[in-house]
């Protein structure tokens, strides 16, 4: 008898152990990271609405005015000496290395990864332990990557080269490796649905009878409240422009069609290993974009929510089905998100706020957020605009159809966004003292 009662009491302890160490065993994170996804309505909002800002503020949990990347230029710090010299060693990744996570990314890093004069492919980002790094911006054939440091050219075949689907492969192989007895981090950076808007071959001739949203502000023009960029753009767009935003609608979607594919794969992949009950999986992205709206034919930049507003979908433990958040929600609070979910001690100095509480519906430090900031440096090029005398040198950028600018040197600005319950307001100082009220 008392062997049976110690054997029995030795079993129930070690089922109370397995049970303590299962509910506290570090989960695994898995981040789909798309580029350019707009959303209409929910999501997230990004403090910056453009690509190499907003992945830099997702990295470090800080603003643009904090880490300094100003633009997609290596001047403007988009992974430049100085980014990696001062914050490329603080992003979140780097914490769970040191916690014993394995880590791995592919895909679109920042705008200039890869250029020599910034270490060229063999410079590996502290913290990722598997790299796949594309080689400069977005595109879907003939690019380069960096795979763990080595430069690997792609061409222009679709059965080996479109990229959505090369970083998936790389992705599976990565997760092969996995099993329970180590966390792990996964980070995916598609290139849908940024231009060149390229879809895989098989969906081609997908979404042919859908045209861009009509949405209220589309195709007219700004007015005089709003920012002089808004007031140059056409009052009624011409046809041949409208037809062009159609057709970039179109292939937008067609483009993620893969990626809902690779959402897919490595769900079930998850699933097969047993894994997925243990994996936090975020979708979202770097910025929005528009397509016509007020007389804008396609880019991001602005202010307005269709540019800094993005899908935010999140799957994993003790996340309830069908949550929604109403508290506003920025890309800066994905980094210490991720920390606190894997309970890893939040940096002292990043901007942003964890959500964790919210995806568990705790009632535990709650954010009073009210208000945020939204920035952007505008930027201009030095040479004329061809075929548009109108503008000076050194005055616009980004002139790419009809002579409709999307962004200049004093399209600079730092807006404040108040989003509460009681209020839903934005105002805005741009570098030429013009001043926006958005209500």
């Amino acid at each position: 008898m008392k062997s049976n009662s110690f054997f029995t009491f030795h079993y129930l302890l070690l089922l109370q152990l397995w049970g303590i160490f299962c509910i506290y065993q570090s989960p695994n994170f898995v981040v789909i990271l798309t580029d350019d996804q707009d959303i209409a309505l929910g999501g997230l909002f990004v403090t910056t609405p453009l690509c190499c800002p907003s992945r830099a503020s997702i990295l470090t949990g800080k603003y643009a005015r904090n880490h300094h990347v100003r633009n997609n230029s290596i001047s403007g710090n988009c992974n430049s000496k100085y980014w990696q010299n001062k914050h490329e060693d603080r992003t979140f990744i780097t914490h769970f290395k040191k916690k014993g996570y394995s880590t791995f990314y592919a895909g679109k890093y920042l705008n200039q990864y890869g250029k020599n004069e910034v270490g060229g492919v063999k410079h590996i980002p502290p913290g990722w332990d598997k790299w796949v790094g594309l080689v400069g911006n977005s595109c879907y054939y003939n690019y380069t990557l960096s795979i763990n440091g080595k430069k690997v050219e792609h061409g222009s075949d679709p059965q080996k080269d479109y990229l959505t689907n090369v970083i998936l492969e790389h992705s599976l192989e990565f997760l092969s490796q996995q099993n329970e007895s180590s966390p792990f981090f996964m980070f995916l950076s598609p290139p849908s649905p940024h231009a060149p808007f390229t879809p895989f071959s098989r969906f081609k001739s997908k979404f042919s009878n859908l045209s861009a949203p009509r949405t209220p502000n589309f195709g007219m023009n700004g007015g005089m409240r709003k920012h002089w960029l808004l007031r140059q753009t056409p009052k009624i767009l011409p046809p041949s422009v409208i037809e062009s935003i159609d057709d970039v609608f179109r292939n937008r979607w067609r483009t993620l069609l893969s990626v809902d594919e690779m959402v897919y794969e490595v769900y079930v992949n998850l699933k097969k290993r047993k894994l997925l009950e243990n994996t936090y999986i975020f979708f979202t992205s770097d910025n929005g974009f528009h397509l016509g709206q007020f007389s804008l034919p396609w880019d991001k930049r602005q202010l307005y929510e269709f540019d800094v507003r993005v899908p935010l979908l999140v799957r994993g433990p003790a996340v309830e089905k069908g949550v929604e958040i109403k508290h506003p929600v920025l890309n800066i609070d994905l980094a210490p998100t991720f920390l606190e979910l894997a309970n890893i001690s939040i940096p002292a100095d990043v901007d942003g706020e964890s959500f964790a509480p919210y995806l568990k519906k705790s009632k535990e430090k709650l954010s009073n957020r009210t208000s945020f900031i939204i920035e952007h440096q505008g930027e201009s090029t030095n040479e004329p605009i061809p075929g548009c005398p109108q503008y000076m040198a050194g005055e616009v950028h980004t002139c790419e159809i009809d002579c409709i600018c999307e962004d200049s040197w004093n399209n600079t600005y730092t807006c404040v966004r108040q989003l509460s319950d009681k209020e839903n307001l934005i105002s805005c100082t741009f570098k030429d003292r013009e001043v926006e009220f958005c209500f």
